[in-house]
């Protein structure tokens, strides 16, 4: 190959007269051109590794794109390119020889390399093609020509990455709005995986206020806070609201904690951590309820978990929020024994003074306080905590606003509330 490209060079410079303008050493590259992509192409088959490695049809694609690199240079000079206050620029049609498969399997870096490889081999040539006293002229103006191609290259893969984010961005939308609206399992599993989603356990979702601008930016700060965490992300901006699917982060409250830049001001509200992505409709519909209540608790930390703004979700009419109340509060309060209640119901009305509730049950205040203990280990709220009480005088009231209390099975409630169950029945064979 090597033989064969000095020969057809040897040729060209034999058939050109030794006081040739500038258009016959054009001429010389457009003969020499097939040669000079050869020869491109069999230094980077030498020096890429990678190179090597792609299939038969991506190495004719390169050949292709060399071929047209070369006569883009001969234009490229014939427009004025060449001198030295040209403004000319290389056409991005240089790279559109080639299919889009090859952009797709080729880095921007590594097609700098290609070029970077195309660009020594014809320097190198320079003295066989160039017309006698004209070598100089022809190497500067391929240094300035490989500047340009490499500007052109970029041009090419900044506008295929802003066409993927464009196209990205609406996927995401899509997937979060399927989420919000709890469509199937399949349906989500389908975009996620378009969109690589890895879907790395537990999955949550958190809803804060969109800072506004352009939704492109916005979702640009959440992916790059996002990687600085390790975390996966979908995020998607709806109305005036900003929702993040976040994967892979052990504690999604503390992951979003670090995220809270990329939303607006006001609350942002995680909901509960479920195992896969299929699930995490739960927790969208979680956390947008409690962004909606959220406003009702105006100290709330930021971020805060929806699970701490039941009260205030059942209070806005969320029936998920008044059932966990009812089931996980009130009805095991109801099993373990009147006593609870009726010592709950004593010590809100002597405005959480223990004696005054002591005085009224006709009990030491100690039995009190022992109640209360009892409440908190089988609720999850203490009736001593002022947030734990408002939670606990919310659940009353939602529990007897119905007329029936249903049994609730013991799977039906979580780890905490079944032992808390299981304590109560102990307790009351004991008494």
């Amino acid at each position: 190959m090597e033989t064969q490209l000095r020969a057809c060079q040897a040729g060209v410079v034999g058939n050109e007269p030794a006081d040739a303008e500038l258009s016959a050493t054009l001429r010389r590259i457009e003969r020499a051109a097939g040669a000079l992509a050869t020869a491109s192409v069999a230094r980077m088959d030498e020096t890429l590794p990678w190179f090597r490695a792609l299939p038969a049809d991506q190495r004719s694609w390169v050949m292709l794109v060399a071929q047209a690199g070369v006569r883009s240079l001969v234009q490229w000079l014939r427009s004025g390119g060449g001198t030295t206050d040209s403004t000319q620029e290389v056409s991005d049609e240089v790279f559109a020889t080639a299919p889009q498969a090859l952009a797709r399997s080729i880095t921007l870096q590594q097609t700098v390399a290609l070029i970077k490889v195309t660009i020594d081999v014809v320097e190198e040539q320079v003295p066989h093609v160039a017309a006698e006293g004209e070598e100089q002229q022809l190497r500067d103006a391929v240094l300035r020509f490989s500047r340009e191609i490499a500007f052109a290259a970029a041009r090419v893969y900044a506008r295929a990455a802003e066409s993927r984010g464009a196209w990205d961005a609406r996927l995401q939308a899509l997937l979060v709005d399927a989420l919000l609206r709890g469509d199937s399992p399949d349906v989500l599993a389908s975009r996620a995986a378009a969109l690589g989603w890895a879907d790395a356990p537990p999955v949550a979702v958190a809803v804060g206020r969109s800072p506004g601008g352009e939704v492109s930016a916005v979702l640009h700060t959440v992916y790059r806070q996002a990687r600085r965490i390790g975390a996966d992300v979908i995020g998607g901006v709806h109305g005036d609201r900003l929702v993040v699917v976040l994967g892979g982060a052990a504690d999604p409250v503390a992951a979003t904690g670090k995220l809270l830049s990329a939303f607006g001001d006001g609350p942002v509200v995680v909901g509960p951590a479920v195992p896969s992505l299929d699930e995490a409709t739960e927790s969208a519909r979680a956390a947008l309820a409690g962004f909606r209540a959220a406003p009702a608790w105006p100290t709330a930390p930021r971020p805060v978990p929806a699970a701490d703004l039941l009260p205030e979700r059942a209070l806005a009419g969320d029936a998920e929020a008044r059932r966990r109340l009812r089931h996980d509060v009130y009805a095991v309060l109801v099993r373990a024994g009147g006593e609870l209640l009726e010592t709950l119901d004593a010590f809100f009305a002597a405005s959480g003074t223990l004696e005054s509730a002591a005085r009224a049950l006709f009990v030491h205040p100690n039995t009190v306080r022992y109640r209360l203990r009892r409440i908190a280990e089988m609720t999850g709220f203490s009736p001593l905590a002022p947030r734990d009480a408002f939670a606990l005088q919310v659940a009353l009231t939602v529990g007897r606003l119905d007329p029936v209390v249903p049994a609730v099975p013991t799977q039906t409630l979580g780890p905490a509330a079944s032992k808390s169950s299981q304590t109560g029945d102990d307790h009351r064979r004991s008494l």
